[in-house]
């Protein structure tokens, strides 16, 4: 009956971020977009311990829907995308014979590794790979202030929340379904204000976040080359790390920013190296997000990480049809929507 219900209530993808919300409708069989939109938010207004917040995002949401969409959604069934560094999410063996307690071993876990209380969180779990002798459990944890305060601005916006995950779980089902993944891989996603890394191989393994984002990089040309942001900005995406008669100067004023990333990038490695030994090694970097916009940095990466870098360019995969698609520089943007978009109706209902 559950199947039924879906066939006439489409997924759609809402992402929400301290700086934005978008949303994307995907044919989950032709790949056929048949809507999407955003509309940016003020950060500081995004904040679960204010009361204001909730109205604001019911408010901005709502605008979304009214003025700011492209095409038609066709429906209020909704996958919710939540920020990576807003999530707690670890991996840990448990023996075969344990299987039975896994809601207790998690709940450990937890108290161990979480710092908060278990009573302001929520806490799901995934067993990702499973032997005789040992079952692999992915755990993830949210604020519950977080979430409620979420859960009730879409209530009040009329959608139906069916699931919420990690945005970065989002983006690596996209780059996934558009074969932009096979091998072991690093995902690096760039955004406004923060960069999350992870490692994918069948299932995202570990996570971290840095307070490093596009928009640092773009302060980073503006001070270092004392030009407006938005003269720094046009630097970034149009010459960025490649070669030119500005290219000294922008990959100085860069480089600090990014080498912070490569420390990040490089520390996850070693840590996905050291506990997962029996895994295969690490074959790539994919560079996603709305900061990947810059000429040069997958050259950049491969140099730094000595391993193949590129930034992900799935979009031949989806089908605008008669929409006119997001810009070049603004679709990276949208990644981790469609990724919310395409999960498998299957991964709901199981």
């Amino acid at each position: 009956m559950g199947t039924i219900f879906y066939k006439k209530k489409p997924i759609i993808g809402l992402e929400f971020s301290k700086t934005s919300l978008k949303v994307m409708s995907i044919d989950f069989a032709k790949m056929l977009v048949s809507g999407y939109g955003s509309i940016e938010l003020e950060p500081t207004k995004i904040d679960e311990n204010r009361e204001d917040s909730l109205e604001y995002i019911t408010e901005q949401l709502s605008e979304l829907f009214k003025r700011h969409m492209s095409g038609k959604l066709g429906s209020d069934r909704t996958v919710l995308g939540i920020p990576t560094d807003r999530t707690y999410t670890r991996i840990f063996s448990l023996p075969g014979d344990k299987t039975n307690a896994i809601t207790e071993a998690v709940n450990l876990e937890a108290e161990q590794y979480i710092p908060m209380p278990l009573e302001s969180l929520y806490i799901d779990h995934q067993i990702i790979k499973q032997t005789a002798k040992e079952s692999m459990i992915l755990m993830c944890a949210a604020p519950r202030k977080l979430i409620d305060m979420l859960l009730l601005a879409t209530k009040q916006c009329s959608l139906e929340v069916a699931l919420i995950e990690p945005s970065m779980m989002a983006a690596a089902r996209l780059l996934e379904r558009t074969d932009e993944v096979t091998l072991p891989t690093i995902i690096v996603d760039i955004g406004p204000t923060t960069t999350d890394i992870a490692i994918l191989d069948t299932a995202i393994r570990v996570t971290s976040s840095l307070s490093v984002g596009g928009n640092t990089l773009t302060v980073d040309i503006s001070k270092k080359l004392n030009i407006p942001l938005e003269t720094a900005h046009q630097l970034k995406v149009l010459n960025g790390l490649n070669p030119g008669p500005r290219q000294e100067r922008l990959v100085e004023a860069l480089r600090p920013s990014l080498s912070r990333i490569i420390s990040e990038v490089r520390k996850v490695s070693r840590y996905y190296a050291d506990h997962f030994p029996a895994e295969k090694a690490l074959e790539q970097t994919i560079i996603i997000g709305s900061g990947s916009n810059i000429p040069g940095l997958g050259d950049f990466f491969s140099n730094e990480l000595v391993m193949p870098s590129r930034v992900a360019s799935p979009w031949q995969s989806l089908n605008f049809g008669n929409l006119e698609p997001p810009t070049k520089q603004l679709r990276p943007r949208f990644m981790t929507t469609a990724g919310l978009a395409l999960i498998n109706p299957q991964e709901i209902w199981s």
